[in-house]
């Protein structure tokens, strides 16, 4: 049996067009598998002893783990490889027991170079509103 998938169109994402996806909560062994996926070995999101000593409650979340999120988010909307870029701003930390909101919004909606485009503001929340990061992208969905 094969499942096809199902990707906005380029057509149907006109502005202010939103998509979501809620991840968590996040476990100590979500850091632990993001550490060793992205070879990402810093004592701050696995060792509770150094994170208590560097200032921190306990070990938190990769910021990146949050923009994979975005990212998984968008191409689970748009479709893999219709991407042309992506920026990322980190604002908040990201604990174990956090639940981790993606919300995406088309905010342009635009042709350059005969290339059928749009513009989407992200961002990444936990579940008491705090904003995580915050990403910008541009894509090429297919029409």
């Amino acid at each position: 049996m094969t499942t096809t998938l199902e990707y906005a169109t380029w057509e149907e994402l006109t502005e202010g067009t939103e998509h979501e996806l809620t991840v968590g909560p996040i476990t100590r062994t979500d850091l632990v598998r993001y550490a060793g996926a992205s070879g990402d070995f810093n004592p701050n999101h696995h060792d509770e002893i150094y994170a208590i000593r560097a200032g921190f409650d306990k070990p938190f979340a990769h910021g990146m783990l949050q923009g994979g999120y975005l990212a998984r988010l968008l191409s689970e909307w748009l479709g893999p490889g219709s991407f042309k870029n992506m920026k990322l701003r980190f604002n908040a930390l990201t604990w174990p027991g956090d639940m981790v909101i993606c919300k995406a919004k088309v905010v342009r909606r635009y042709e350059e170079a005969g290339e059928r485009l749009v513009e989407i503001e992200a961002n990444a929340t936990n579940q008491r509103g705090d904003v995580l990061i915050k990403a910008t992208a541009t894509a090429a969905p297919r029409s």
